[in-house]
């Protein structure tokens, strides 16, 4: 009898690869670790470098309303210190704000996009630009690299001839 073999092992097998519903309980599976000894590695994809002078995005209207909100819920609640509480209350806030109530806030928040657009598509004048110009320079580094490779050449066919 052959206990490792067969349709009863291959469905032990599926049944452990097969993944844990987790969903129900809460908790998240840990992420599995490559061997030391498996023959791929992965490689680790390193995240671009973020350019400081980038303009930032614009606030929603939510963290604008929150702002103003963070001001006048620390001065009615000084001892609580937790930020988690300022935006759960917050939250609960905005939610219960008519359209009206959220319409100045809608207001500052479209008032700050355009801002933004307005910068952005500036940063992304002068990036093209600068590629632009970078683009240039190794055109021509490259043509003059040529141009001595093909007059070193030529030298060294005339040198060949003078030694015949």
């Amino acid at each position: 009898m052959k206990a490792g073999k067969g349709k009863g092992a291959a469905k032990e097998t599926k049944e452990t690869l097969k993944p844990v519903d987790d969903r129900r309980v809460g908790k998240r599976k840990a992420a599995v670790k490559p061997d030391k000894g498996s023959k791929r590695q992965v490689k680790k994809v390193k995240a671009a470098k973020k350019d400081p002078n980038k303009p930032k995005r614009p606030a929603s209207a939510f963290f604008v309303f929150l702002e103003e909100f963070r001001k006048t819920y620390k001065q009615d609640h000084p001892n609580v210190k937790a930020v988690s509480a300022v935006g759960k209350a917050g939250g609960e806030k905005w939610k219960s704000l008519t359209e009206a109530e959220k319409a100045p806030y809608e207001a500052k928040a479209a008032k700050r996009k355009t801002e933004y657009e307005k910068l952005m598509s500036a940063y992304n004048k002068k990036q093209e630009s600068m590629a632009d110009d970078g683009d240039e320079e190794s055109d021509r580094s490259r043509s003059e690299v040529h141009d001595d490779d093909e007059d070193s050449a030529e030298e060294e066919d005339e040198d060949d001839e003078d030694d015949d």
